[in-house]
């Protein structure tokens, strides 16, 4: 467990009668706070003891645990990298099926919970400033200063979370409403959640740590890094299609911006670009080591920008490895589809597709972009000392009535490296921490935002190259890594989106690229598929396509979730989305 976590944990169980375990420290829902605000801000409190107690507590009500968290799943098994290994209807098939409604809302339903960390995170920006704190940063600034912008940067983060999923929502601003207060609040405009989101990060950011200012005791901070790659991302989506002159109901302010502005696209490159500019981050030299690896000063890791601690454990792969290493610990969970399979090049860089590649469709993974058999177990694949055996009857699809894989496929992204010993597969604790923001996005963000304002500039190539060549693609003679030189503005993009696709994987972007890019529709026209792989007695592999699971998209009602209804007819001034 991480420094930071350790005094996370330390204080939370001094203020929290009970908690005697870091593993509450952990949890998917917070206990929320359990310490009043006339304790936490006590102006005779000099070091802030109480008050950091309820920042840290709010750090966790805010940010969530990504790994499996949609009832035991990956968001991303309601896009089109993966679907759900569980029996029955997952709250994760409801989601990518359309089963939900205003009222039974589905498992990505945050409306609430996000609600609650936005007011704990208010009343310590409000309330932090009656607390004489004396702590000073390396740079001989407040440290108190950087915690107030700790809690606003957390705010907002949720905001944002909150509008890709529902579009405009009520700002709350730095009123602290009570029982009593009037709580019937319309939604603000998409515009002007964005403009808040933009100006709480232009504000905060110079008052936060930078990345050298990080130390062992607070590993795990929101530095300035993360302030700049939320304003990016922020105007990245912006700036996107689905907000930026594609708006659902073109009249509506609450679901995207009622004109069209190109300039957007330039405000989201400059954006990336002054946070790459600012030189504290590089991609890391191998692809695996990005997920499994502690950020500087703790750990290597120089990619990672903002991201969830959750310790040293083995519950990735407990949850989501092939079920035949069963000894180890093996349930699953994840069953990656062939639509994401077939998203990986070969090891040239060109589209399976493409008839001048290396690819064999009688040896599918062989010649392919490394980063497939870093994300994705498939037949043959090597792991704890033996090869993955997916064919129908293998020691990882044996069939019958135990939890497997319905595709095929099983998620190998985020997993450490490990070997047998003595024999025996076993899984030793592994880094787990879930990344919101890594530099490698940003780089995407990067080039996607300039792309669509000038074109495929070398600045949009040269991230493609920098990508490329760190994931293992072949340079090529020309060392263009498989991109063709003088592509159209719409060729890029689709290198681009794929490049996302590929790269970020898993990492909750998937779902909602697509909506924000609005390609969902012609996405999800398409079934997701899988495999059927027998082995004959004599050793031969035959590969079957196989349809497993018909996505259902409601264009365009379900680019937007419903708000969830309990907060429709409480307040007569919240007006619901599109078609819900």
């Amino acid at each position: 467990m991480t420094t930071y976590f350790r005094i996370l944990v330390a204080a939370i169980t001094l203020s929290v009668a009970g908690l005697s375990s870091c593993k509450k420290a952990y949890e998917s829902e917070p206990l929320g706070q359990q310490i009043s605000p006339e304790i936490a801000f006590d102006p005779h409190d000099s070091a802030g003891v109480y008050a950091m107690r309820y920042l840290l507590t709010t750090y966790t009500e805010a940010l969530p645990n990504n790994h499996n968290r949609i009832g035991n799943s990956y968001l991303d098994a309601a896009s089109d990298d993966a679907i759900s290994s569980q029996s029955g209807i997952p709250e994760v098939q409801k989601i990518v099926t359309g089963a939900y409604t205003s009222v039974a809302t589905n498992g990505d339903n945050v409306w609430s919970k996000y609600y609650t960390a936005i007011r704990d995170a208010t009343v310590f920006s409000v309330n932090i400033n009656r607390v004489p704190m004396k702590e000073l940063l390396p740079n001989g600034k407040s440290a108190r200063a950087a915690y107030r912008s700790e809690a606003r940067f957390l705010r907002a983060f949720l905001y944002f979370e909150l509008i890709k999923r529902y579009g405009g929502v009520p700002l709350l601003g730095d009123t602290i409403r009570g029982l009593n207060d009037n709580i019937q609040l319309p939604r603000s405009s998409f515009a002007d959640c964005v403009t808040f989101i933009v100006n709480e990060c232009n504000d905060i950011k110079d008052s936060l740590r930078t990345a050298d200012m990080v130390n062992a005791t607070t590993y795990g901070r929101i530095t300035k890094g993360a302030a700049m790659a939320l304003k990016a991302k922020v105007l990245l989506y912006a700036a996107s299609p689905l907000y930026n002159g594609g708006n659902i109901d073109p009249a509506n302010p609450l679901t995207g911006y009622l004109s069209a502005d190109n300039n957007r696209w330039k405000l989201a490159a400059d954006a990336a670009k002054e946070l790459i500019d600012l030189g504290a981050y590089n991609l890391m030299p191998s692809f695996t080591s990005v997920f499994i690896t502690q950020a500087k000063p703790v750990g290597t890791n120089t990619e990672t920008i903002f991201w969830r601690q959750n310790g040293t454990n083995t519950s990735v792969e407990t949850n989501n490895g092939p079920v035949g290493f069963s000894s180890a610990g093996a349930n699953g969970l994840t069953s990656p589809t062939q639509n994401l399979v077939d998203a990986f090049t070969t090891d040239q860089g060109k589209t399976i597709t493409d008839i001048s590649s290396n690819y064999n469709p009688n040896d599918l993974y062989s010649h392919r972009d490394p980063r497939l058999a870093n994300t994705i177990f498939y037949n043959g694949a090597m792991w704890l000392n033996r090869a993955v055996e997916t064919f129908e009857g293998g020691q990882d699809k044996p069939g019958g009535t135990l939890q497997q894989t319905k595709t095929s496929y099983y998620m190998r992204k985020f997993m450490g490296n490990f070997e047998a010993v003595n024999g025996s597969p076993v899984y030793s604790n592994t880094v787990h921490d879930f990344i919101y923001f890594r530099y490698a996005e940003v780089l995407l963000n990067y080039a996607e935002a300039l792309n669509e304002f000038s074109g495929p500039s070398t600045g949009v190539y040269q991230v493609i190259y920098d990508l490329r060549k760190r994931a293992g693609i072949i340079a090529g003679a020309n060392n263009n890594y498989g991109v063709a030189a003088g592509l159209t503005k719409d060729e890029m993009r689709k290198i681009i989106q794929n490049e996302r696709h590929v790269e970020l994987a898993f990492e909750e972007h998937r779902f909602f690229d697509i909506r924000r890019s609005k390609i969902a529709g012609d996405v999800f026209a398409k079934p997701l598929k899988g495999l059927t792989i027998q082995k004959s007695s004599g050793g031969q592999i035959n590969y079957n396509p196989v349809n497993v699971l018909t996505p259902v998209f409601r264009n365009p009602q379900m680019y937007f979730y419903p708000i969830p209804y309990n907060e429709v007819i409480k307040n007569s001034q919240m007006v619901q989305n599109p078609q819900w």
